[in-house]
């Protein structure tokens, strides 16, 4: 499932990790092109998702050790510190306007995630 609408043709797709390193209804975190991207299984909906790992409320990397949950039906994930929440589809800040992540679209092949970063 891709987190946002991107045009494919600029963006290189990155070997995150394998399926399974990523637990069900969890996150984990990759370092793909020197960024630590924050990797999330959202196995109740059948879908993955992919943010920055850096919290900007304390600037901690965090968010893939993150709590993942939905909140008016949009799936979201709670800094484990300071309780931020963040969509997964749009990075927004969900209780707290002064905040925002960048958000990135995932592909699952082969038992493999990858994570789509734009081409500078």
């Amino acid at each position: 499932m891709e987190a946002l609408t991107v045009d494919t043709q600029q963006l290189t797709w990155h070997a995150a990790c394998p399926t399974d390193a990523v637990p069900a209804d969890g996150g984990a975190c990759a370092l793909i092109a020197g960024k630590q991207i924050a990797i999330f299984n959202f196995t109740r909906r059948g879908e993955w998702y992919a943010t920055d790992n850096e919290c900007p409320h304390r600037q901690q990397m965090a968010l893939g050790r993150g709590m993942i949950g939905s909140q008016g039906g949009e799936p979201k994930v709670a800094c484990p510190f300071h309780k931020r929440t963040f969509s997964l589809q749009t990075g927004q800040c969900l209780n707290d306007d002064a905040y925002q992540i960048s958000t990135y679209p995932v592909r699952v092949e082969g038992g493999m995630v990858y994570v789509g970063l734009s081409v500078d």
